[in-house]
């Protein structure tokens, strides 16, 4: 990257700022940073925030953009933020969060995110560091509300995949996606957020970006499950990381630990790790006994 100025395995086509100097070496990257951005994949956060943690600069915004619930721990970025470095670092912690295919960020074409943070100034100086007139930055205190629709959105497109796959229609995808949004908000109040957050940017803008899109990997994930392929073999040909298939394992855990009910998450679970066949998944869903809508 520092020769071709692009990162040809993940984002072939667009040239790096020349005011950007990739590095492998953390001391370096992180020398008089004054704002530090986490864009892993969840499984390497804790790992990563481990080896940063000494040169970690004090007192700055720690942004994550990761979208995901650590396995096991079934924590959320900033929590594992919290137990590695401590409640000084984890004070200026925050979570960006929203619908945005990074290819789409990368044509310039407009975009809304939210960046939340438990103080409003930290919000605030990362909302001004990252808006652009083609991306939009709103700010919120919802920590909690903003990581959990990011994560669980993914568990629901796997879902919305395998529906197109299964060759149903527009019916079937709102329902989906309806349905979604209310089981991602139970869990989400459970653990404390406000509910109002999943009917934001980080809830119901990236459910339905991430639903449709054909950029969406877990979408592609879930389409090539309705088609017969295999997981393993879906991932292997994927060649990027898709965060639906390990959340939806954590999401499963913490629906069971907090006993709440998400049955598409408990269906989508079945398919990707009990070998359950898409369509038995999706006719069990649609056979639950019935009910009140917002029971």
């Amino acid at each position: 990257m520092l020769s071709t100025r692009e990162n040809a395995e993940f984002f072939p086509g667009f040239l790096l700022d020349d005011a950007i100097r990739p590095t492998s070496d953390l001391t370096e990257a992180l020398s008089n940073a004054d704002l530090v951005v986490f864009a892993l994949p969840t499984r390497a956060f804790r790992s990563v925030l481990e080896q940063a943690g000494p040169a970690l600069p004090s007192g700055v915004p720690l942004v994550s953009a990761t979208k995901g619930i650590e396995n096991d721990t079934l924590l959320l970025m900033t929590e594992v933020m919290s137990e590695v470095l401590g409640e000084r670092p984890a004070a200026t912690a925050a979570a960006l969060s929203g619908p945005s295919f990074a290819r789409e960020v990368g044509l310039g074409m407009p975009t809304n995110v939210v960046v939340a943070a438990k103080h409003l100034e930290v919000a605030q100086q990362v909302q001004r560091r990252f808006s652009t007139e083609r991306f939009r930055v709103y700010t919120s205190d919802d920590l909690l509300g903003v990581q959990l629709g990011g994560a669980l959105k993914n568990v629901i497109a796997i879902a919305a995949g395998v529906c197109d796959a299964l060759g149903f229609g527009h019916n079937s995808r709102a329902a989906l996606i309806t349905r979604g949004i209310a089981e991602m908000t139970r869990l989400a109040v459970r653990r404390g957020a406000n509910p109002l957050t999943l009917s934001g940017l980080a809830g119901v803008g990236d459910l339905v970006l991430t639903c449709t899109g054909e950029l969406s990997r877990n979408r592609t994930v879930g389409y090539e499950l309705g088609r017969g392929a295999s997981l393993p073999s879906i991932l292997e040909g994927l060649g990027h990381v898709a965060e639906g298939v390990p959340t939806t394992r954590s999401a499963y855990d913490l629906a069971r630990h907090l006993g709440v009910d998400m049955p598409i998450t408990v269906e989508v679970f079945k398919v990707l790790f009990e070998d359950k066949a898409p369509l038995d998944a999706l006719r069990d869903l649609v056979g639950r006994p019935l009910r009140g809508e917002l029971d």
